[in-house]
């Protein structure tokens, strides 16, 4: 018999708590009689506020209290933002359950509404993504980098008060956050490739947590989930994080998956990137495989230059 209660891990933001209230709605909905209720966490994350994400490792800074919180059985879900999620879980924690997923491109927000092609010369533009600085640069040298942390209601305060020509945000937490008013631009991915798993939720539980996994299972979503796959898989073969300039994004149409993987100079001055398709089943072998490829064209010197060392090749 099904307990009548469930714990979510979440972080505090208001974009978190969205997402974990948009969980626990649909929980409730979905099984009559079931309490869920939110537990707030601060992680590491949420306290380094003044040092770009790309100087203080970036690996898990988001999820390692939650996950802490689902060792020590104080919550029974974590809910995630995917793009923040490591490509390596701990021992014992699943991500069994990826909701469908919202817009999944980059957004450009300007005080006066302008797009990215209408940017004045040398314009001060805010991300704390050394992923987007680098595409931007790569389209535009001119533009000047402004590292911008905080969430969403502080960045967009944070351009007000810097005067900043314009920021780069992620669609879906506007959108989810009923903000989409404010997007200038919604940058197409040929310009602005996505963060892996942008976009998307992951629900982390225990392995061996046989009611939590009955309780989330509707909510998966299998085309969103090989999406996401093959963009891990990416990542995972590459060792990336948020110090890297690296992006990866996945389509499913029928029974193919389309990846498009980029690996980049932070200043935007090389950028490789290649595009595989392959049937659903083998959504993890073509995200190695597009890895593999650029690392054969030069993405290894690129992350050698970074400190980054790539997971050893599967044999």
């Amino acid at each position: 018999m099904i307990a009548h209660s469930l714990r979510i891990g979440t972080r505090g933001s208001r974009l978190a708590l969205w997402q974990a209230h948009w969980v626990q709605h649909q929980l409730e909905q979905l099984h009559p009689g079931l309490t869920v209720s939110l537990v707030p966490i601060t992680t590491q994350g949420d306290k380094i506020l003044d040092v770009p994400l790309a100087k203080v490792g970036g690996k898990g800074l988001f999820v390692k209290e939650l996950e802490e919180a689902l060792y020590d059985g104080s919550v029974d879900l974590a809910v995630h933002s995917m793009k923040d999620v490591p490509s390596v879980l701990p021992p014992g924690l699943i991500l069994p359950c990826i909701p469908s997923r919202e817009d999944p491109r980059d957004a450009l927000v300007t005080p006066d509404g302008r797009g990215f092609a209408q940017l004045p010369r040398g314009a001060r533009i805010g991300t704390s993504a050394l992923r987007r600085q680098a595409q931007l640069l790569h389209q535009r040298p001119d533009l000047r980098i402004v590292s911008l942390r905080g969430n969403v209601e502080t960045r967009l305060r944070k351009m007000e008060e810097e005067k900043l020509d314009g920021i780069v945000l992620a669609a879906a937490g506007l959108k989810r956050l009923e903000l989409a008013e404010r997007i200038s631009e919604y940058l197409d991915t040929s310009l602005s490739l996505p963060a892996i798993g942008q976009g998307a939720l992951g629900l982390e539980c225990r392995q061996d947590d046989a009611r939590t996994l009955d309780l989330i299972a509707p909510l998966h979503h299998a085309d969103t989930a090989v999406a996401v796959t093959a963009e891990r898989a990416f990542l995972r073969r590459l060792n990336g994080g948020c110090q890297v300039p690296l992006a990866a994004y996945a389509t499913v149409a029928g029974d193919r998956v389309t990846l498009t993987g980029l690996v980049a100079e932070i200043d935007g001055s090389c950028l490789l990137k290649e595009t595989l398709a392959a049937p659903v089943a083998q959504a993890e072998a073509i995200g190695r495989q597009l890895a593999e490829r650029l690392l054969a064209q030069g993405a290894d010197r690129i992350l050698a230059a970074l400190d980054i060392i790539p997971a050893p090749s599967p044999s």
